[in-house]
């Protein structure tokens, strides 16, 4: 199965554009590639270069916040199959959408969230709870 999955918030918890902290994604990420499912990185994260005043003086920076969760998914050893995109469906569509067979995304309808972390500023993806979705509808 194709499964895109969104970063923040649902990988680790809301601190754009730093990475957030662990909310306990990464067994259950590692499980489903184990048992064969394929990941793709569908985030609204971007790499890209912008205007900065830095010391009164007008700069461009690079901002790589794309990179930095793609290497979140590296220094995790969990493998991507595609990043914003399902490699194949270019033979198929010319749609920007990725698809996948599932999406696992906190701002989704029904994803389950953790909202009374104290120290969080919003609510983020509850694992414990997907990964027994998983199970249940036959995933894992």
């Amino acid at each position: 199965m194709d499964i895109c999955i969104d970063f923040d918030g649902t990988c680790v918890a809301h601190e754009f554009p730093q990475i957030g902290k662990d909310i306990g994604a990464i067994p259950v990420l590692k499980e489903l590639t184990d048992n064969g499912h394929r990941l793709i990185l569908f985030t609204i994260r971007s790499d890209r270069r912008k205007k900065k005043k830095v010391g009164g003086l007008e700069v461009m920076v690079e901002e790589n916040v794309l990179t930095e969760a793609v290497k979140w998914f590296e220094n995790n050893d969990i493998p991507l199959y595609g990043i914003q995109k399902n490699p194949t469906q270019r033979f198929w569509t010319s749609s920007p959408k990725a698809y996948g067979q599932l999406y696992i995304d906190d701002a989704a309808l029904g994803c389950p969230l953790i909202s009374d972390d104290p120290e969080a500023e919003r609510p983020y993806a509850d694992w414990a709870k997907i990964r027994e979705m998983l199970v249940e509808k036959g995933i894992l």
